[in-house]
């Protein structure tokens, strides 16, 4: 059996990529967060620069974004909250099995994140638009759910992967 894991293995620079590419998407948006809000809070207090309409619309939306985004690269380090404090008091195994449990409800979360996320998108915010911005549909604030329900799935898939692989591999934590 541990010979699967090691062709698995094979696969974490594509993991790698996607949490480069995911991470990056992040670093942009808090860019443009800091931009907008910038340029914002300047207008207030000098009255010769044109305070955008659109502004807060779109900070409320990167950060939507950002949020949602960076809980799915916490998978891929795994760095989520969890309660470790028994942890030395419980069996190995026993902690296994309860990792092995919460990755399998993480991921049935990311798949309704990204089915009825998708559903939201399409249906209610097809059919509203942004107050400031008009011409943009609302399906962009509700995009970023199904958008990270996406990211969720592709790392919380490695991270079950890794569970199972400490069940055969022992001296093995955390190799995918």
């Amino acid at each position: 059996m541990p010979g699967i894991f090691l062709v698995l293995r094979k696969v974490e620079p594509v993991y790698q990529f996607v949490y480069g590419v995911f991470l990056n998407i992040c670093k942009i948006l808090l860019v443009a967060d800091i931009l907008i809000t910038s340029w914002i809070v300047l207008a207030r207090y000098i009255t010769a620069i044109p305070a955008p309409t659109w502004g807060e619309e779109l900070i409320l939306t990167l950060m939507a974004y950002m949020a949602v985004l960076s809980a799915s690269l916490a998978i891929k380090r795994n760095a989520h909250i969890r309660m470790t404090s028994f942890d030395r008091y419980l069996p190995k195994m026993l902690i296994l099995v309860l990792d092995l449990l919460a990755d399998i409800a993480v991921l049935i979360l990311a798949v309704i994140m990204l089915t009825v996320g998708w559903q939201y998108a399409t249906s209610i915010g097809a059919k509203g638009s942004y107050i400031s911005m008009p011409w943009l549909s609302k399906f962009w604030y509700y995009f970023p759910i199904p958008f990270a329900g996406v990211a969720m799935i592709f790392f919380e898939i490695e991270r079950i992967v890794i569970d199972i692989e400490r069940f055969f591999v022992k001296e093995k934590e955390d190799t995918l």
